[in-house]
């Protein structure tokens, strides 16, 4: 796929998180397609909280929706954060979904370069670098480690999975009875379905792990996989 459809694609992808009322019901969808996504947060936790002191400053880039801003916000009364999204109408449905923590959470309309340079003690990317295609992940994925302080954890999950003699189509299926098993409409999940198999931003893990490398963090390892996700823990 050429850069410009990358970016036609984005475009697409995120004019469905502009209107108020299309996003009413955001957080159905990561819970039937992502197998574990609750875990995926509370291991989260675990892993940040390694390193992270008691009073942490988190940065929370894809922090559209809030579900992740909350279980860590519900986990750790004293970490503030700064939560990064660039739909407007997804970070006002993350000020109602982190409810009475909001006041230890800045949102921030943008991408990477519109956060503050930091230094943080900790950074997540959830369910989000699978949108851009290698280079501009890796830039992502710099730009952050840059506003980390030195050993600072950071945690990124996102679509992954092997590609190469036919092993996309079926990993792509398993994602989407996944989905259906969870009660998503079969109709829907199969939408889903070929549009991830059709996206050329989905890497295979290798190369998924080459770009956190390349971004700054060199130890970067797997911590989660489940059908088409994976998980990734590095340190600044």
């Amino acid at each position: 796929m050429t850069d410009a459809a990358n970016e036609d694609s984005q475009r697409i992808f995120l004019r469905n998180f502009e209107d108020d009322a299309a996003i009413a019901n955001y957080a159905d969808g990561p819970r039937r397609f992502t197998p574990g996504l609750d875990a995926l947060h509370r291991m989260t936790s675990i892993l940040l909280a390694e390193r992270a002191p008691a009073d942490a400053r988190v940065l929370v880039l894809g922090a559209g929706g809030g579900l992740e801003l909350k279980a860590l916000a519900d986990a750790h009364p004293g970490w503030r954060f700064v939560g990064v999204d660039p739909a407007g109408a997804m970070l006002r449905l993350a000020m109602r979904t982190v409810g009475a923590a909001i006041d230890r959470v800045e949102l921030i309309e943008g991408l990477i370069d519109a956060a503050p340079p930091g230094p943080f003690d900790a950074a997540t990317c959830l369910l989000t670098l699978h949108f851009l295609p290698f280079q501009a992940r890796v830039e992502t994925v710099r730009a952050i480690h840059a506003r980390l302080r030195p050993g600072a954890p950071f945690v990124a999950a996102h679509g992954s999975f092997p590609r190469a003699d036919g092993a996309a189509e079926r990993w792509v299926d398993r994602y989407m009875h996944y989905a259906v098993a969870s009660g998503a409409d079969p109709e829907q999940a199969r939408t889903a379905r070929d549009a991830v198999l059709a996206s050329g931003n989905m890497l295979e893990p290798e190369a998924d792990l080459a770009a956190l490398r390349e971004g700054g963090f060199i130890d970067a390892e797997l911590f989660y996989a489940a059908f088409t996700w994976r998980g990734w823990i590095g340190h600044a």
